[in-house]
């Protein structure tokens, strides 16, 4: 008995809708799209900052961000990998016992470049989970891996209870070149009342170091805001979609 095929042309239109359900999304990387979607971008009330950090908990940085913050009597939120929260537990607790806010960054840092739907919620629910144990709190934000948000991820933040945030202003302290100054710069240069930063409290998917240029530059990046009238604090008291 033969088994029925599509028609070559079936099969390739089925191919492109599944890559365009994958990949479409992740457009929203690019800044003239994300401006598109304000609550994706992260813009909130336009008296307040949120300070966001990716890719921690990390015991040979973080730390430093936490002793910088408390200088600065500010709170952040910090997008977590799984994995370095299963390994580190103590150090997200200090996080959450500090002030600051978990949110899910994924299991892994990796870029999706095959769609994996399953994988995708069981990975985001699996750090939803366990940031939930960690802090007692349902984490209410998902940024993923490189900003590449496929229509996977985006339905496995969904499942999750989460709601997806990009940025709309980054300093690029992942790069080698990355200074403080270099970061500050960048920074001011598309950051308005209302924006969302992305930092970085780990060097585990950046330059060896590159972590310094980020905490160096958060006083400066905190005393332009404070001198623009505008309040710096985590996603929860940024009014995102509000």
């Amino acid at each position: 008995m033969n088994t029925p095929s599509l028609p070559a042309s079936a099969a390739i239109g089925v191919l492109g809708a599944a890559t365009a359900w994958h990949i479409g999304p992740a457009a929203t990387w690019l800044p003239p799209v994300r401006r598109l979607l304000p609550s994706l971008e992260g813009r909130g009330t336009r008296d307040h900052v949120a300070l966001t950090f990716d890719d921690g908990p990390d015991p040979a940085s973080t730390p430093h961000f936490l002793r910088a913050l408390d200088r600065l009597s500010v709170r952040a939120t910090f997008f977590v990998l799984g994995n370095a929260l299963a390994d580190h537990p103590d150090l997200g607790r200090l996080v959450v016992a500090e002030g600051h806010e978990l949110a899910v960054h994924g299991w892994r840092h990796d870029r999706p470049w095959l769609p994996a739907p399953r994988r995708d919620a069981r990975e985001v629910a699996r750090t939803a989970d366990l940031i939930h144990h960690i802090s007692g709190t349902r984490p209410l934000w998902y940024r993923p891996p490189y900003g590449i948000l496929t229509g996977g991820r985006w339905a496995a933040a969904r499942r999750a209870g989460l709601r997806p945030v990009l940025w709309s202003a980054w300093g690029r302290d992942w790069t080698s070149y990355a200074n403080p100054d270099s970061v500050l710069v960048e920074l001011l240069t598309t950051l308005r009342g209302g924006g969302t930063v992305l930092l970085h409290d780990s060097d585990r998917t950046s330059a060896p170091g590159s972590w310094q240029a980020a905490l160096e530059a958060l006083p400066g990046l905190v005393t332009a805001c404070r001198r623009s009238g505008l309040t710096v604090g985590p996603l929860a008291d940024h009014g995102v979609g509000a």
